[in-house]
């Protein structure tokens, strides 16, 4: 199984705005910026967290995007399913859109020994990104002493 970047930006992207916004809304250019990815593509991303209740946004000259739920609750699991879908090794273990098994449409059903390791497998990964948030994210990045860079907008000289 390979993580596509929208997943890969997706966790980076809420990383950045969990650990540099400070709590406050961070603006599409900074995140870019700090995680180089193009700012067009993370509002494709940001669109499909915002769908699922993870992300937020706010208009004008003091808005951007913010975490709508604490870091400690949410998932990467929740981030990758937003932006991947559901997490399947092979088509046969998972379900359409219906919520119908896919295993119906498999030449094999009822015969292959696999299919249900396949499906536990696929099942063991999800509980690994279930057990990992955002903010375990943030510890790491506390513990290899990973700087805080907070927005332009921040920064204040006398």
């Amino acid at each position: 199984m390979k993580l596509t970047t929208k997943s890969r930006y997706g966790v980076r992207a809420m990383f950045d705005i969990a650990y540099n916004a400070g709590g406050l809304p961070a603006q599409i250019k900074d995140i870019s910026d700090r995680q180089r990815i193009s700012p067009r593509y993370l509002e494709q991303i940001f669109q499909k967290l915002k769908k699922v209740g993870i992300l937020g946004s706010k208009r004008g000259p003091r808005g951007g995007y913010y975490l709508k739920k604490p870091p400690e609750q949410i998932s990467l699991y929740q981030i990758i399913t937003a932006t991947e879908g559901p997490i399947e090794l092979v088509f046969c273990v998972g379900q359409d859109e219906d919520g119908a098994s896919c295993a119906s449409a498999c030449e094999m059903k009822g015969e292959c020994v696999a299919s249900v390791l396949w499906k536990d497998i696929g099942d063991q990964i999800a509980e690994i990104f279930k057990k990992n948030t955002i903010k375990t994210l943030c510890d790491r990045a506390e513990e290899l002493g990973i700087e805080r860079k907070l927005d332009a907008r921040f920064m204040y000289f006398i």
